[in-house]
């Protein structure tokens, strides 16, 4: 604004070049001061980054094992942006955060065989875990552009890269990813080009990648990628590169007709025996040899005028190829061989200027060769020419006679029709076979339900209404998924039934000497069973009768939710009502004994010795939040409301955090309390998961700052929530043991993550996957944070 006008007065006040040199020297350096004074500096840019991102960078390099590329960051950690960059590295920053990472290694992912395992000097180390090495590569949230080529990346890729929001290009070839191509990736809205090309995803093509709508570059070459060629790529209407070449793809080609921007199409080495679609007229490279498609060349390739390349070769395609396809005005090199083409070309056949390389070999072509591709072409133009192995009336041109071809065509006419009439055979005989399958079982299904109704017939017992949003059948059937699955639930601790004779044994008849406490769920005692084992016993009053068989399919789903950083539950005790249809008015639950205490009084100053330092509380809060994260979305019907406290977090021997107290509303009246409010939508359930975050955040508070500000209340702690935005207000309100044993960015990390759980707008909280993701993260800062403070500790001269 200020300096056009500036330039503009500058220029006008000196009408001849030796007015301007003179004016230059008289006023230059003036203007020049005036320069600077409105824009900071006259000195060439620069940027610095962000002491964290230089870490993550740091951390990233750990994690790719130190490779050659990136040795040149090893002395100059003060300054990345503005190194030199060799040939196989790069860094670009702006506004103090990097923007572009491109590192080019030595690992090519040359075997001939991978099985998702790592291979000696192929592939990183054993040790290496892609899903850490993504965790801390989306710190670097400004990234547009990513180069992560031939690093010896193995494994499945993360679906977290989708917090790369500002991807634009994303290339991670030559590396041993394999599985799927994450769904989550449909997020990156931003992205223009996406190279995959070889590795080893043995997927399918994501049928998502119209989410893409900024695409241009497609590649995913030289992987194992099968089923068909998804039917949502027309809809890309910025692609102009696709690259699915050399997979294992099938079935039909989709009309990319639509796709008016596609310059290039290479699906050469699948295994696709489609017909050929009519394709976009602006394609200038089309690459479809060694496939198995059929039928004729379109007579629309003839008016594909931008066509420079075109190779057909290796299929199965017949009839006489287009004369226009020779005559195109960019077309250089076709490519027809190893097909099953007849017929004979028209003697005028024009040939196009640019056109250098003709391949007709291996077909099935007969007649006198065009001028053009002739005597004349070899003579007078630089056109190579290939036809051997057809039937053109030509000497000396490793010809066949021109009845082999007519033989070969009749034999095929004749095998056709053999395998029309074998396959309506066929047809016919596997209808017959299945009309007789569907009536034996319809027999059989008669009779059974005749001895079913003989074998079972017994008098109907009353059920009792099913809990809040849990049909019986679900309870009946409630089962474990993926997570549980991981883990493996021979882990899991014995279940059994206890009897109450055995829990007085256990408890010396609930003598006040084994009392624990008491709760809002009851009184809780400390027993020994008779093999020794230490046990909670947990006695909870009920406030609504019910049925012996309802109360059973409650405790069944409450027994099948195990992880290791919960209070494992050894069995029951139903005290009172032997029948089905009898009531009861007490329950024991019979838990593990956790026996180092509770976090709360970990954190507490009245007990100096064991008070926890910063990185001992943050591997506690990543047990509970992934204990609760399984409650959430590791079990079928999910489990919410879960009682979350520090006092509730228990430590064994080793300080490995348990949740006590959870899953404890599908067998007390919370349940029926919250069918009274119709709490039974899905909108209920995110309520539940909603205060489950909420509590957790106070949880992360009061690691924050300790037991005894916490205990001051909710309003308070809510109101003191501002001192965490400055220096002075973190001196204030933090903990002094988390503010001497912590680094800055990792307490920043947990103190954001805080003010986001206890948000009083519930949609604006997080998911426990995002709260486990910060919290991961917060960890491995700190710990890169220890090992440099113990690396300088180490260093330091001693003096005598």
């Amino acid at each position: 604004m200020v300096i056009r006008p500036l330039k503009s007065a500058f220029f006008k006040v000196f009408d001849s070049f030796e007015e301007l040199k003179l004016g230059i020297c008289k006023w230059g350096v003036p203007l020049l001061f005036f320069w600077c004074f409105f824009h900071g500096s006259c000195l060439l840019q620069t940027h610095q980054l962000r002491s964290y991102e230089t870490q993550v960078l740091l951390q990233l390099r750990k994690h790719l094992e130190y490779p050659i590329p990136l040795n040149v960051w090893e002395n100059n950690t003060d300054d990345l942006c503005n190194l030199s960059s060799p040939p196989h590295m790069s860094i670009k920053c702006e506004d103090d955060s990097v923007t572009e990472l491109r590192i080019v290694g030595d690992k090519p992912a040359k075997v001939s065989e991978f099985r998702g395992f790592p291979v000696p000097n192929q592939t990183l180390s054993p040790s290496f875990s892609i899903d850490s090495f993504v965790t801390t590569l989306t710190r670097l949230s400004s990234l547009r552009v990513l180069t992560l080529v031939s690093l010896g990346i193995w494994g499945p890729l993360p679906d977290k890269i989708h917090r790369l929001s500002s991807l634009e290009a994303l290339d991670m070839s030559s590396n041993f990813m394999f599985g799927s191509i994450p769904s989550e990736m449909s997020r990156l809205v931003k992205l223009q080009t996406l190279t995959f090309d070889e590795n080893f995803f043995n997927d399918t093509v994501p049928e998502w990648l119209d989410s893409l709508t900024n695409l241009t570059t497609l590649s995913l070459k030289n992987n194992r990628l099968k089923g068909q060629v998804p039917s949502t790529l027309p809809r890309i209407s910025t692609l102009t590169e696709l690259g699915l070449s050399h997979n294992l793809l099938s079935g039909k080609l989709p009309d990319l007709s639509s796709l008016s921007n596609l310059q290039l199409l290479d699906l050469r080495e699948n295994n696709l025996d489609s017909e050929l679609p009519p394709l976009p007229e602006g394609l200038g490279n089309i690459f479809l040899s060694n496939n198995s498609f059929s039928g004729s060349i379109p007579e629309q390739f003839g008016k594909l005028n931008h066509l420079q390349h075109l190779d057909l070769s290796n299929n199965y395609l017949s009839g006489t190829p287009p004369a226009l396809l020779f005559s195109l005005p960019n077309i250089s090199y076709l490519n027809l061989s190893s097909n099953s083409l007849s017929g004979s070309l028209p003697e005028h056949l024009k040939c196009g200027d640019s056109l250098s390389l003709v391949d007709l070999s291996d077909n099935r072509l007969i007649g006198q060769l065009p001028n053009c591709l002739g005597a004349a072409a070899i003579a007078g133009y630089n056109i190579m020419v290939d036809i051997r192995g057809n039937c053109f009336s030509i000497e000396d041109r490793d010809q066949h006679p021109s009845r082999y071809c007519k033989d070969i065509a009749k034999r095929r006419s004749t095998v056709k029709e053999i395998a029309v009439l074998a396959g309506v055979i066929g047809g016919i005989i596997i209808i017959v076979a299945f009309i007789l399958v569907v009536g034996l079982l319809v027999y059989c299904k008669k009779h059974r339900k005749q001895e079913v109704l003989i074998q079972h017939i017994a008098p109907k017992v009353k059920q009792d209404d099913p809990p809040s949003g849990i049909s019986p059948e679900l309870l009946a059937n409630a089962r474990i998924i993926s997570q549980a699955a991981k883990m493996g639930n021979q882990s899991a601790l014995p279940y059994r039934v206890f009897s109450v004779e055995e829990l007085e044994e256990a408890t010396k008849n609930f003598d006040p000497s084994t009392f624990l406490g008491e709760g809002p769920m009851g009184k809780v005692y400390k027993g020994r069973l008779e093999n020794g084992t230490l046990v909670v016993i947990r006695s909870l009053a009920l406030h609504r009768k019910y049925s012996i068989r309802n109360l059973r399919l409650r405790l069944d789903l409450l027994s099948k939710l195990w992880h290791p950083h919960l209070v494992g539950l050894l069995g029951h005790c139903i005290d009172g009502g032997v029948q089905d249809d009898s009531t009861i008015h007490r329950l024991f639950l019979v838990q593990e004994f956790v026996p180092n205490g509770n976090f709360r009084s970990h954190l507490s100053e009245t007990s100096p010795e064991k008070i926890l330092k910063w990185s001992d509380r943050l591997a506690i809060l990543i047990g509970v939040a992934k204990a609760v994260h399984f409650l959430h979305t590791g079990v079928i019907p999910p489990s919410f409301s879960n009682r979350l406290k520090t006092n509730n977090i228990l430590l064994d021997e080793h300080g490995i955090a348990k949740l006590s107290d959870y899953g404890i509303s599908i067998i007390t009246d919370e349940t029926e309390k919250s069918e009274a409010k119709g709490d039974t939508t899905k909108s209920g359930h995110v309520e539940k998961l909603q205060d489950d975050v909420y509590n957790f955040g106070f949880i992360l508070l009061e690691s924050l700052v300790g037991p005894i500000v916490s205990g001051k209340g909710e309003a308070f702690l809510l109101n003191e929530m501002t001192s965490f935005n400055s220096q002075d207000g973190r001196l204030k309100i933090v903990d002094p043991i988390v503010l001497t044993t912590s680094s800055q960015e990792s307490l920043s990390i947990v103190i954001s993550i805080t003010n986001k759980c206890i948000s009083p707008e519930s949609s604006n909280r997080p998911s426990f996957e995002d709260v486990l993701w910060n919290l991961q993260y917060a960890a491995q800062v700190q710990a890169t944070a220890d090992a440099d403070s113990k690396s300088e500790t180490t260093s330091r001269p001693s003096f005598s």
